[in-house]
């Protein structure tokens, strides 16, 4: 037990980074690692789970995201110089045939959208905000500090569970973590990961040139889907819709600047569906 509890304090000592805003968190597995278990759960899904065949959607996808990632590369660089995270990462994008209005990214650079969501994201500029979202969940290492902190055993179990035909509650905790919301677990994020990802995501829009305040709409429209179902935030590790809302507004200024630049240097995403 001595021994265990000493190596758990050289790891804890030892992985500690730093988040794109500046936060300090627990990482103990390798990017390798998280990488691996973000495109074994990413193919699981896709065999499980029915996807979206229509060319219109993945194309609509698919231009938001080669609009969004040069800008994450540009800013990783900027902030973590040679010890960039993203520059290597190869991202791939799944449109999901579900009707609920989700979308996720994960470790190894994965997205995937469902179609239900261009219900809430109705518009190039909504869709760009939601993506952009989940990509600053990979970017800022959420699903890492998540799984650190839970320690939920060795990474090859963790693939066994994801890689498992059947829906097992191990599996299911795994995906949650990694940053798919399941039925298991309760609620994915915390409040402070969804805070800074809505941040991360308003800055990668902004200098995409996609409008900024579409961030707000889409909350907007979440707030109207719900119809006061959403539990008080005290019983919910997610702000509420009002909170998020009103976050974003205070960091309207700034993203609209960052917007208006990139619109004077012809940054006009021409994004479809």
């Amino acid at each position: 037990m001595r021994l265990i509890l000493l190596t758990s304090l050289i790891l804890l000592a030892s992985g500690c980074a730093t988040s794109p805003t500046g936060k300090k968190y627990v990482k103990i597995f390798p990017d390798s690692q998280m990488s691996q278990m973000g495109a074994a759960a990413f193919t699981s899904m896709k065999k499980s789970q029915k996807l979206d065949s229509s060319p219109s959607s993945n194309r609509y996808v698919q231009c938001i995201v080669n609009a969004l990632i040069p800008e994450l590369l540009v800013e990783d660089q900027r902030i973590f110089g040679k010890k960039a995270r993203m520059h290597k990462t190869q991202w791939e994008v799944s449109v999901f045939d579900e009707a609920t209005p989700n979308a996720f990214a994960l470790p190894g650079g994965k997205i995937g959208v469902h179609t239900g969501m261009f219900k809430v994201a109705s518009n190039t500029d909504m869709l760009a905000s939601v993506i952009g979202h989940e990509i600053g969940h990979v970017w800022a290492e959420h699903g890492n500090a998540r799984m650190s902190n839970q320690t939920l055993g060795n990474t090859a179990l963790q693939l066994t569970a994801i890689l498992g035909g059947t829906e097992t509650q191990q599996k299911q905790q795994v995906l949650g973590l990694l940053g798919v919301a399941t039925q298991v677990g309760g609620l994915k994020f915390s409040r402070d990961h969804e805070s800074e990802s809505d941040n991360l995501g308003l800055t990668l829009m902004a200098r995409a040139g996609f409008d900024p305040r579409a961030s707000v709409q889409v909350w907007q429209n979440m707030s109207r889907m719900a119809q006061g179902r959403k539990p008080p935030e005290f019983l919910s590790t997610h702000p509420s819709n009002q909170t998020r809302i009103n976050d974003l507004n205070r960091k309207m200024p700034k993203a609209l600047e960052l917007y208006h630049q990139a619109k004077a240097q012809g940054k006009k995403p021409n994004c479809r569906l």
